[in-house]
């Protein structure tokens, strides 16, 4: 996929939320064309589709172009705008639940924390298939 046509289909997932999503997301969602991989990735099996992150008061959302296309190198249209709006939602959760002061055992965070565990417990899918973070 192009990386226009990501980016269209990243504003159209955008144009789905109500506008207090974007309240204090005051460096925006970005896309970025690399490919992330976790620093704790066993191998080519992980990557890093989305990112929360808050530094010096900014908080922004990257969706990262590339390493989607590492993990769902034949999604496209609707089965790409489908990965692509959960990889939004779960991101603006961890916005909402930050900003909510949310971080209990139900949290996103301590969802995400459970699952990195699970991948160092097993390391690798039983099918061999790419694995994805969206932190």
């Amino acid at each position: 996929m192009l990386l226009k046509e990501f980016k269209q289909i990243v504003e159209e997932l955008l144009d789905e939320l109500p506008e207090e999503f974007f309240r204090e997301l005051s460096g925006g969602v970005l896309v970025s064309e690399a490919a992330l991989a976790p620093d704790y990735a066993q191998g080519d099996d992980l990557f890093v589709l989305g990112q929360y992150s808050v530094f010096s008061g900014v908080r922004q959302i990257v969706i990262y172009k590339g390493s989607f296309d590492r993990a769902h190198p034949d999604a496209e249209g609707e089965e790409a705008k489908d990965i692509l709006r959960g990889v939004v939602r779960h991101e603006f959760r961890h916005h909402l639940e930050f900003l909510g002061g949310i971080h209990n055992e139900s949290s996103l965070e301590a969802q995400d924390a459970r699952e990195k565990q699970a991948y160092l417990s097993q390391h690798r899918k039983p099918d061999g298939g790419k694995a994805e973070m969206r932190l």
